[in-house]
C-alpha cells in the first residue's frame, strides 16, 4: 500500500493532467499526499533560503503558487501537505522524497527529444535516477 505519495507540480496546465493520473491509483484514505512545487534559482544571481518562501519579495510568485497547489488540495480525497521550495527541480524533488520517506513520487514528462532535452535536461529522468522510491512518470506533453 502506498502510504505517503510526493506529487511534483509545476505551473504548467500539465499539472492538473498529472493529478487526474494520480486519481487512477485508488489512493486509500489513509494515504498522504504532498504536493509540492520547486522554485527554480536557476539563473538567479540572488541567493534564496531553501524551505523560506517569506524571504522572497512579494513580486515572485510564491503567493500564486500556493493558491494553486491548495486548490489541487482541496480535491484529493485523503491527508495532505504543500511543499513550495527553492533550488534544482530534481534535487529538490529527490531531497524532499526523502525527507517524507514517500512511497512513490508523482511527476510529469514533457518528453523532450533531441536538443531540447539536451539543453533543458529532463527532470523526470533525472529523479528517475536519483530517486529513493519507485516514480509514477506521467506522459503529458
Amino acid at each position: 500500500m502506498l502510504k505517503t505519495i510526493l506529487v511534483a507540480l509545476d505551473e504548467s496546465d500539465l499539472s492538473g493532467r498529472l493529478l487526474q493520473s494520480l486519481q487512477q491509483l485508488q489512493l486509500q484514505p489513509t494515504s498522504k499526499i504532498i504536493l509540492c512545487h520547486v522554485i527554480s534559482a536557476a539563473g538567479s544571481e540572488l541567493e534564496v533560503v531553501a524551505d523560506l518562501p517569506h524571504a522572497y519579495s512579494e513580486d515572485l510568485p510564491y503567493r500564486h503558487i500556493e493558491k494553486q497547489l491548495q486548490c489541487y488540495q482541496s480535491e484529493l480525497p485523503c491527508e495532505s501537505e504543500l511543499e513550495i521550495v527553492a533550488g534544482d527541480p530534481a534535487e529538490e524533488i529527490i531531497r524532499l522524497a526523502h525527507i517524507h520517506a514517500c512511497d512513490l513520487i508523482a511527476i510529469g514528462s514533457r518528453g523532450l527529444k533531441g536538443m531540447k532535452r539536451i539543453l533543458s535536461g529532463s527532470v523526470s529522468s533525472q529523479v528517475v535516477a536519483d530517486a529513493p522510491c519507485s516514480v509514477f512518470v506521467v506522459k503529458v506533453g
